[in-house]
């Protein structure tokens, strides 16, 4: 398996569990990821947010950890990377105001890279107008957006040609499963020797 270089959106309140497990997840099978943020550079942090499910209308939120970024938006060029995943979290409904992020999106569904948003980071998608006839879905009450930029809304998680996307965050196993499939990524599992230290 060779490694694919991907790119990563970050911005302060990103849904904690939906930037750190993809981006250790994605390195551990290989992969290059870089995280990048409007207006800030490598080495500066972001903050995150926890956004959990019990029991209420909606998640709560609690602080999470400071990210640091491994690249600089404005230094990245997109043509030189095979895929693009956008967490959830607080950060798509600013992060989308930026023309420079909507291009970036843009420039990955023209290419028909693989995308893989989870959760809040399809806003950033209909934001940019690239979902408009395509399967997709999002946090619940993402739906109205999904559909206002003319998405198909599907529950759970969904793969269309290039597009990977999920609810949230226990959507994990599932989503990077097939965000990988749509990479080309194959993760073989010797169970001999996993069975051999038991």
């Amino acid at each position: 398996m060779s490694g694919k270089k991907l790119l990563m959106f970050a911005g302060d309140f990103v849904e904690d569990y939906e930037i750190m497990v993809p981006f250790q997840a994605l390195g551990m099978v290989g992969h290059e990821v870089d995280v990048v943020c409007p207006e800030k550079e490598a080495g500066e942090t972001v903050k995150t947010a926890i956004h959990d499910f019990e029991g209420d209308q909606t998640y709560t939120e609690k602080p999470g950890h400071a990210f640091e970024l491994n690249a600089t938006f404005d230094e990245v060029d997109p043509d030189e990377y095979d895929g693009l995943v956008v967490p959830g979290g607080r950060a798509p409904e600013y992060l989308r105001t930026y023309d420079e992020v909507l291009d970036v999106t843009r420039r990955f569904a023209e290419a028909g890279k693989p995308i893989a948003a989870l959760c809040h980071g399809t806003q950033i998608l209909a934001a940019a107008d690239v979902i408009e006839g395509r399967a997709c879905t999002a946090y619940p009450a993402v739906a109205p957006e999904v559909t206002a930029a003319g998405g198909e809304w599907n529950d759970g998680v969904t793969v269309d040609g290039n597009l990977v996307t999920g609810q949230a965050w226990p959507d994990h196993p599932e989503w990077l499963a097939a965000f990988l499939d749509v990479l080309g990524t194959s993760v073989e599992h010797d169970a001999a020797e996993a069975t051999a230290d038991d």
